[in-house]
C-alpha cells in the first residue's frame, strides 16, 4: 500500500522546520517581554523608596541623589543563550552623583541597591526587588506565553 503525501503536508513540514529554526529568537523575545514587566515594577518600587536627606545615625531612607542614581541606572541586559537556557539580567550600572572620600567617582549604584534591599547595621531595609518579582510573576509568565503564541501564529499562518 502506498500513501501519497500532498502539497499541504509539505507546507506543514516546512512551517514546522521554520519553528525549529526560529525557536531561540522566539524564546529570547518572550523572556525579554517577561523581564520588561518585572523591570517596570522594580522601577516603580524604586520610586517608592523613602528619602531621608538629612543625616541621622540610623537611616530610614536614602538620599534623593542616591534614589535618582538607582532610577537612572536600572536596566535590562541583552538576552544570552547559555547551552539552551535563555537568560536575561536586570540590574544597576555605574555610579550615582554622591561623591565621598571612599567613592570619589560616586557610589556604586549596585551597592546602594543591595543596601536598600537588605539593609545593614545603620540603614533600615526597604525591599523593592523581591516584592516586584513576586507581584509580577504570573503577569510576566502570561506575557511570555502570549509572545510565544504570537510568534508561532506568525510562522504557522
Amino acid at each position: 500500500m502506498k500513501i501519497q503525501v500532498g502539497k499541504g503536508m509539505d507546507e506543514y513540514l516546512a512551517k514546522l522546520g521554520n519553528l525549529e529554526i526560529n525557536a531561540p529568537e522566539m524564546c529570547e523575545k518572550a523572556v525579554f517581554d517577561g523581564a520588561k514587566i518585572v523591570a517596570d515594577q522594580i522601577k516603580a518600587n524604586i520610586k517608592e523608596i523613602p528619602v531621608q536627606d538629612k543625616f541621622e545615625k540610623y537611616a530610614t531612607g536614602i538620599k534623593t541623589i542616591q534614589k535618582e542614581g538607582l532610577i537612572r541606572s536600572f536596566g535590562i541586559a541583552k538576552c544570552r543563550n547559555d547551552n539552551g537556557y535563555i537568560n536575561v539580567k536586570a540590574g544597576f550600572d555605574g555610579y550615582n552623583a554622591l561623591k565621598t572620600k571612599k567613592y570619589p567617582s560616586g557610589q556604586p549604584n549596585a551597592m546602594i541597591a543591595r543596601t536598600v534591599e537588605a539593609g545593614n547595621s545603620h540603614t533600615k531595609k526597604h525591599p523593592f526587588v523581591a516584592p516586584a518579582v513576586r507581584a509580577t510573576k504570573e503577569k510576566a509568565e502570561m506575557a511570555m506565553q502570549m509572545t510565544i503564541d504570537q510568534e508561532i501564529n506568525k510562522i504557522m499562518n
